[in-house]
C-alpha cells in the first residue's frame, strides 16, 4: 500500500516588536527568527505546554523590554519549552527581560545583549510572571566579549514572579542579574558552560532552591558575583560536580547570605578573586573566616519531585 506524503507542519514565525498584547496557542509550533520584543505596554502570554524552537544564530532571542510584560504558564506536567532544533549548547540567544529597578549602572543603561535599556527607580518593578519554563541551548556568541545567557535579568524588579525555571546546556551562564530585585524560586541548571548563577550591578534578590549539576568539564562556576554587596540571598542552595572545577567565585567587594547550602565535588569550594572580604560571605549567620573555611555541608536539596523538565 503507497503512503500518502505527510503534510509539512506549518510554523508561526515570532520576530519584529510586539506593540499589543498577544496569547499564543499550544497547539501551535512557533519560531523564533531574530529577535522577537515585547514593547513597553504590551503582554506576551504563553499557556502551558507551548514550544518555541528557535532559529539557530546570533540574534535570535525574546527580549522584554521596559514596560512590556512575559507571562509563562506552564505547569508541573506542562511546562512551556525554548530551545532550538537540537538544543545545542550556544544555537540562539535565550530569554532577555528589562526592567526598571536599581542598578549600579544607573537609569537608562543599554545591555549588552541585544542593546536594550534597564534600569530605574522601581526596585517593585513588575515585567510579567514566568512559572515552569524550560530553556535549552542559549548561550549565542554576541561579538568576541560577549554572549547570550538562558535568563538575562537586566533590573528586573520584585514585582515579577519566576519560579520552576530549568535552563540546560547554555554555551554561557544560565541565569544573570544585573542589578533589580527580582526573586527566583525552585532554578534548575545543568551543564552551563560559563556559570551557572551569576550577579552583578548590585543585585539583592534572593534564590530559593537552587540545584546546579556539572557533569561536563571545562564550566567556569557554580555561582560568579561581581561588584559591590547589596547581600543577596540564596535559600537551600545545593551545586554538584563531577568533574571537579570552581563552586563559588566571588569577585571585587560581592558577598551573599546563603541559608543551607551543600556544595560538593568541585577542586575549589570558594574562589576570592580580587582578595574581597570574605565576610561578606555569610554562610548560616556567621561571616567566613577564610576562602578555605569548608561550611559548605548543608543539606542536599531534593530535587526528586522537580519531573518537569525531563
Amino acid at each position: 500500500m503507497e503512503e500518502t506524503p505527510s503534510t509539512p507542519v506549518e510554523e508561526t514565525a515570532l520576530s519584529g516588536s510586539l506593540t499589543e498584547n498577544r496569547t499564543l496557542v499550544a497547539t501551535e509550533q512557533y519560531a523564533i527568527q531574530g529577535s522577537f520584543l515585547i514593547k513597553n505596554g504590551a503582554t506576551l502570554t504563553i499557556p502551558a505546554g507551548t514550544v518555541l524552537v528557535s532559529d539557530v544564530g546570533t540574534g535570535n532571542f525574546i527580549g522584554v523590554e521596559q514596560g512590556g510584560k512575559i507571562n509563562v504558564q506552564g505547569t508541573s506536567s506542562n511546562p512551556v519549552i525554548m530551545r532550538s532544533a537540537n538544543s545545542n549548547p550556544g544555537d540562539w540567544g535565550g530569554l532577555v527581560i528589562c526592567g526598571e529597578a536599581a542598578t549600579t549602572e544607573g537609569v537608562d543603561a543599554t545591555a549588552e545583549v541585544g542593546g536594550l535599556i534597564y534600569g530605574g527607580s522601581d526596585d517593585a518593578d513588575n515585567s510579567g510572571s514566568v512559572r515552569y519554563l524550560v530553556i535549552k541551548g542559549a548561550g549565542a556568541q554576541i561579538n568576541s566579549e560577549s554572549q547570550y545567557n538562558g535568563l538575562s535579568l537586566y533590573a528586573v524588579g520584585s514585582g515579577t514572579t519566576i519560579e520552576n525555571v530549568a535552563i540546560i546546556d547554555g554555551a554561557d551562564d544560565g541565569v544573570e542579574f544585573f542589578g533589580g530585585t527580582v526573586s527566583v524560586t525552585n532554578l534548575y541548571l545543568e551543564n552551563n558552560d560559563d556559570d551557572a548563577v551569576d550577579w552583578t550591578e548590585g543585585w539583592n534578590g534572593t534564590v530559593t532552591n537552587t540545584y546546579v549539576k556539572h557533569s561536563i568539564a571545562g564550566f567556569s562556576t557554580a555561582v560568579e558575583a561581581d561588584g559591590v554587596n547589596n547581600n543577596p540571598s540564596l535559600v537551600n542552595f545545593t551545586a554538584v560536580s563531577t568533574v571537579g572545577g570552581t563552586g563559588l567565585q566571588f569577585k571585587k567587594q560581592s558577598g551573599a547570605t546563603f541559608t543551607n547550602a551543600a556544595v560538593s565535588g568541585y577542586t575549589t569550594a570558594v574562589d576570592m578573586k580580587d582578595n574581597g572580604p570574605t565576610t561578606n560571605i555569610i554562610v548560616e549567620g556567621t561571616g567566613l573566616a577564610s576562602a578555605a573555611e569548608d561550611v559548605w555541608n548543608g543539606t542536599g536539596l531534593d530535587i526528586s519531585s522537580w519531573t518537569w523538565f525531563e
